[in-house]
């Protein structure tokens, strides 16, 4: 169990690795995650599905070396094994057939927006995506996206790609255009709650999927706690995913700073 069959780099700090969990793999749905351990003494690393193969019995998880613990697990290897993988956790995405849905994601939240896209389209949404980074090199997932999507666009802050500019001009640019129903965002806080703010400012239903401090990932520690229209609510079992426009980011941006 949880061993490493496939190893892929999407660039220098991110990398993709195909794990065996066929339980996991069977009961999984779009925007469920797993808490990972690299090693017996290893921090508990909350990772997204990206991904998952039934007849293979294995999960994609896509992720960021940004510290000690993430840099142990994107130094694993095939053939080599994570010591822990414990999930599905959260709640699934609702998904349904909403008419024109704009999936937005930054950066690595370009991972966990995948397997929504998918079920978006597969719902008989038009599907628009929308995939920004700081750079082209940082850009993943294009060809994936891409498969699932009626239109991908891209936007990168120095134009190395794409659109010169950032994730928001993106989104708004398709809703001057046409009507949109639904936007998902999914990325690093700080752009998502600018995604939320242009979306509030059209009257558009905005859903977003909260990458808070978290340990256990079943509700008892409650590091994960955010402020969801005036009442706590603990990521791990009430989410991810929240009405972007009741979520407090500054205070939750506030609380991500705590181990700077």
């Amino acid at each position: 169990m949880n061993k490493i069959l496939e190893k892929e780099h999407f660039s220098e700090k991110v990398v993709k690795l195909v794990v065996e969990a066929p339980e996991i793999a069977k009961s999984r749905k779009a925007g469920h995650f797993v808490i990972v351990r690299a090693c017996e003494y290893g921090e508990r690393i909350p990772l997204t599905i990206a991904d998952a193969d039934t007849e293979l019995g294995t999960i994609t998880l896509v992720v960021q070396n940004v510290g000690t613990s993430s840099g142990k697990i994107c130094a694993l290897n095939p053939g080599e094994y994570l010591t822990d993988v414990v999930g599905p956790l959260g709640q699934a995405t609702h998904i349904e057939n909403y008419g024109t849905v704009v999936c937005c994601g930054g950066g690595v939240g370009v991972a966990p927006l995948l397997p929504i896209i998918k079920a978006m389209k597969k719902a008989g949404n038009r599907v628009i995506t929308v995939l920004a980074a700081r750079t082209k090199d940082l850009i993943i997932l294009e060809k994936q996206c891409a498969e699932y999507s009626d239109e991908v666009i891209i936007m990168t802050d120095d134009g190395s790609y794409g659109n010169k500019g950032l994730v928001t001009e993106g989104v708004e640019n398709v809703i001057l255009k046409e009507k949109v129903n639904l936007v998902v965002t999914i990325g690093p806080a700080i752009m998502m709650k600018f995604v939320a703010l242009t979306t509030k400012k059209h009257e558009i239903p905005t859903m977003c999927s909260l990458n808070t401090i978290m340990v256990d990932g079943t509700g008892m520690c409650g590091a994960c706690r955010v402020s969801i229209d005036g009442k706590t609510r603990f990521v791990c079992i009430d989410g991810p995913e929240f009405d972007a426009h009741k979520v407090d980011f500054d205070e939750m941006l506030m609380r991500l700073r705590t181990y700077n």
